[in-house]
């Protein structure tokens, strides 16, 4: 998707894609990453989500990457936070206690700007991309994330035929196929989601989590 189609999307208010609350499989499987207190966190388009109060109230640093400068200031916003403000060639940083989000392109970000990332959590970052973005997602972005690295990837698995994402199916066998070699990936728990989602439009709908570590 092109850039100005996020930001139009957060100027208009249409954003379906943002939850009200923390999302409950992160709540569920972020322990089998049995990451330590005080590891960092990287999260890609981060938006505005809850998710990151939450793995911050966990004990970890939370570095997020957003587009839109609207998401970053309704986020400290909501939550009564003034971040501290600098730039660099990543875009611009917004840092308050344990969370900082840059608002530029997570494509921008090397590897010296993860090197310390011990964690990655995306919900809704791979499912917004179209397939032709989702290869160079994963062999860049997430080959500049250090060894050992681990992950939590929550993607969403529909007939594609019946909806015209975004939010875009993702199968196990997609994430399989895009993270090997460099990655091992375990199936925690897909889950049937369709009764939830009435309005989804499509005639079957599920959720899976994979686990995912950097090993080579």
């Amino acid at each position: 998707m092109e850039q100005a189609f996020w930001l139009q999307r957060w100027h208009e208010g249409r954003i379906g894609f943002h939850r009200t609350e923390v999302m409950p499989l992160l709540e569920k499987h972020w322990g089998a990453l049995a990451l330590a207190a005080g590891s960092r966190v990287f999260v890609p388009l981060a938006g505005k989500s809850l998710d990151l109060l939450w793995l911050a109230a966990q004990g970890h640093r939370v570095l997020g990457v957003e587009l839109s400068p609207l998401a970053i200031e309704q986020f400290f916003s909501e939550h009564g936070l003034t971040p501290q403000v600098h730039t660099s060639r990543y875009g611009t940083h917004h840092v308050a206690g344990d969370i900082e989000l840059i608002c530029g392109d997570a494509f921008a970000l090397d590897a010296e700007a993860l090197a310390d990332c011990a964690g990655v959590y995306d919900r809704a970052a791979m499912i917004a991309l179209p397939p032709a973005m989702r290869a160079p997602y994963v062999d860049e972005l997430y080959a500049r994330l250090p060894i050992g690295c681990r992950g939590l990837l929550i993607t969403l698995e529909y007939p594609q035929a019946e909806k015209q994402g975004p939010p875009f199916s993702v199968e196990e066998d997609e994430v399989r196929m895009r993270f090997a070699p460099r990655w091992s990936v375990d199936l925690l728990e897909r889950r049937d989601i369709l009764a939830h989602e009435p309005g989804f439009g499509t005639s079957a709908l599920s959720t899976a989590v994979c686990r995912l570590q950097r090993v080579r």
